[in-house]
């Protein structure tokens, strides 16, 4: 993705875009020129691969643009410390040699690295590149996953777009009538995400689902901000929604709208994007832990989308005993202990009573700490106990 000083948009009244570049004879010169500099410079060290995109790059008023290409390629690049031995062993080793000599001339320099050369049975010349292999600078370029020159264009936009939701305020998602699958698909990327969210609606007339932007939080708003930015090209793969974000500006907010209905940007699946996999890690820790409990309730993945009159739930797990008495789990995302009430509130109203709620503490987005805690609310660090689990539904591990 893009970073904030790439990122470029326009906004006029209340409405703001995203940059967009077209695929003309010109940009397409531009991305085959990048994408033929990173192939040519294969197993090179990255100075000189930093060297030839700032001679490429110059002092044109399109700098911004050819930086945004360049970053979006490194994203696709990977970078090895040369040097069969640590790069800091050989400095330990060879200043240790150094200080019994002073000064420290070029000719004793090169006698040190020969004596530390025959230690090691290396050439000089092994030693000499290897004392700061592990500088950036000093890196190899060993592999490079290199897109067409169209495909790069179309991440650019792609990026552009994410790069706004940095700055989200609130993003309003309007998702019209479809059926379970299409609902769990969408509600499953916003999870994936670990994205704040309040969902109002029901099945039959759609829901409008509102998702807090980094802007909202007092706490972990950067780490946030690219989770939502990430969420895009998911959302991009589900069907039958529009977007409305609003954005901070200089000259005061505006929004970006979008619906799964346009034609300019694609999916993630084009290109190789970071995902987060911590919800289905969790998960799946969590289904092999109460695995091992060995009680009467079976745990399995939920396909559920439970109507609480006026909004949704959409539990992660159920748990379920032999007369089909059922308990639904849900992992909270990022949350704060404000949003955790207002949750609680909509059970409440409901009369709906079978769930826990899981709620990590490093995904607390405020530094204020919830108090009172009712027991079908677990909180856990980095995965939750299953038994404390067992103990929210009423259950006792030894008793059974």
């Amino acid at each position: 993705m893009l970073t904030a000083d790439l990122a470029i948009s326009f906004q006029r009244g209340d409405k703001v875009t995203p940059r967009r570049m077209e695929p003309d004879a010109g940009s397409l010169q531009i991305a085959e020129d990048l994408i033929c500099i990173f192939a040519e410079q294969l197993q090179h060290r990255r100075s000189e691969l930093d060297a030839e995109l700032n001679e490429y790059v110059g002092t044109g008023t399109d700098y911004r643009i050819i930086r945004g290409l360049i970053k979006l390629l490194l994203d696709g690049c990977e970078f090895e410390t040369g040097g069969a031995i640590e790069p800091a062993e050989l400095r330990q080793r060879l200043f240790l040699k150094a200080k019994h000599h002073h000064p420290v001339t070029p000719a004793i320099r090169q006698q040190l690295i020969a004596e530390l050369a025959a230690e090691l049975a290396v050439e000089s010349e092994t030693i000499s590149d290897g004392l700061f292999a592990d500088l950036s600078d000093n890196q190899r370029l060993i592999s490079f996953e290199a897109p067409t020159p169209t495909g790069l264009i179309t991440q650019y936009n792609l990026a552009q777009a994410q790069a706004l939701l940095y700055r989200c305020v609130e993003l309003k998602l309007t998702v019209t009538p479809q059926d379970a699958a299409g609902y769990r698909r969408l509600f499953a990327a916003i999870k994936r995400y670990n994205l704040i969210h309040t969902v109002k609606g029901s099945a039959e007339t759609g829901y409008l689902v509102t998702l807090s932007g980094p802007l909202s939080l007092f706490h972990r708003s950067q780490k946030y901000g690219i989770r939502m930015a990430v969420f895009l090209p998911a959302l991009l793969e589900c069907s039958g929604w529009r977007l409305r974000a609003e954005i901070e500006g200089k000259r005061g907010n505006a929004f970006y709208e979008l619906n799964s209905e346009q034609q300019n940007l694609l999916p993630r699946q084009q290109f190789n994007w970071m995902e987060s996999a911590d919800q289905s890690e969790v998960l799946n820790k969590f289904l092999t832990a109460w695995a091992r409990l060995q009680n009467e309730w079976q745990a399995t993945v939920s396909t559920e989308v439970i109507d609480l009159g006026g909004t949704a739930f959409v539990p992660d797990a159920v748990l379920e005993n032999a007369d089909g008495q059922k308990v639904f789990v849900e992992f909270f995302g990022f949350w704060t202990p404000r949003y955790l009430q207002d949750r609680l509130a909509e059970f409440e109203r409901s009369g709906f009573t079978n769930f826990v709620l899981l709620v990590s503490e490093e995904l607390c987005g405020s530094r204020e700490a919830p108090t009172n805690l009712p027991p079908n609310v677990v909180s856990y660090k980095t995965s939750p106990d299953a038994r404390l689990v067992l103990t929210a539904i009423g259950c006792d591990e030894k008793r059974l």
